[in-house]
């Protein structure tokens, strides 16, 4: 299938993208900044090339001799323009573009705009593309997700819950994510597609501590607190030193729903999530093999 060249080889979802296209046959050069950690990726990939998506021009000469671009890097920082830009200059044969299920929020988030605007420069490009939006990521005790709350159900026996806990959440394991690069990589009829990728499970917030403390052997209690109260308790939070970096916006994320279809991946990719309780088992054996 030619040579790939993946940005964001070294993040949480770039290196499960990496094994799976490395598994493939693909040849894979890895878009780094000079400081980046190559460890976790260095017996998958062929090089390495130097660089920052801040300077679109070191992108386009990494692209050089590749047919391929998977760009696991968020488009959420700005970069998606230059980016396709680059793909664009290059004359690819393929571009995967990782968005996020994210641009359905009916929150003015500013990163929002900058996400939807990345998706419309990208199906207008030239090049042929394909988009990926994912849910909530997870899948090791480095996501910056359900590890969190692993840990705190493990360490305390209250939960508190900012809201009611009765919108709907549909995790992805990271690795579903990788496979599905993969096979559209090998399915023509996924150009000029967009995909949500959500997992097999989708539950509310409460169900989701729950199962959670199952997997750990713990009865964890629930506390509900009502949004403004919630809103109020983050804002005094972020002043302590070290308190947690949560926001408001995150708070009014909690209280609407995130789970989606998942259907036309099904069809065209041969998309086949696992479920939550399955992923979720799997990463407690890694946070009770004191790997989390």
């Amino acid at each position: 299938m030619g040579k790939v060249l993946v940005t964001g080889a070294t993040g949480f979802t770039g290196r499960f993208v990496v094994r799976r296209l490395a598994e493939a046959g693909l040849d894979i050069t890895a878009f780094v900044r000079s400081g980046s950690d190559r460890e976790p990726v260095a017996r998958y990939v062929g090089r390495f090339a130097i660089g920052n998506l801040d300077d679109p021009n070191s992108l386009r000469r990494a692209l050089d001799g590749h047919e391929i671009l998977v760009n696991v890097a968020s488009l959420g920082f700005g970069h998606g323009p230059g980016v396709v830009a680059a793909a664009n200059e290059a004359n690819v044969d393929r571009a995967i573009y990782f968005s996020t299920t994210s641009v359905f929020t009916t929150l003015p988030a500013a990163s929002k705009f900058v996400r939807t605007e990345a998706e419309r420069i990208i199906q207008a490009s030239r090049t042929p593309w394909t988009i990926f939006r994912p849910t909530m990521i997870y899948g090791s005790p480095d996501d910056r997700n359900l590890i969190r709350l692993i840990r705190w159900v493990d360490r305390w026996r209250i939960v508190p819950i900012l809201g009611p806990g009765t919108f709907l959440l549909q995790p992805v394991h990271a690795d579903d994510l990788a496979q599905a690069v993969a096979s559209a990589l090998m399915h023509r009829q996924s150009i000029k597609k967009a995909y949500n990728l959500s997992g097999g499970t989708a539950l509310d917030y409460n169900e989701l501590v729950h199962l959670v403390g199952a997997l750990l052997g713990r009865r964890p209690r629930l506390v509900h607190l009502p949004i403004s109260a919630s809103m109020l308790a983050v804002g005094l939070v972020r002043r302590l030193p070290f308190g947690p970096r949560f926001t408001r916006e995150q708070v009014l994320r909690l209280n609407e729903h995130k789970a989606f279809p998942h259907d036309e991946a099904c069809r065209d990719l041969d998309f086949a999530p696992r479920s939550l309780p399955e992923g979720l088992a799997g990463e407690v054996g890694f946070y009770r093999t004191g790997r989390g």
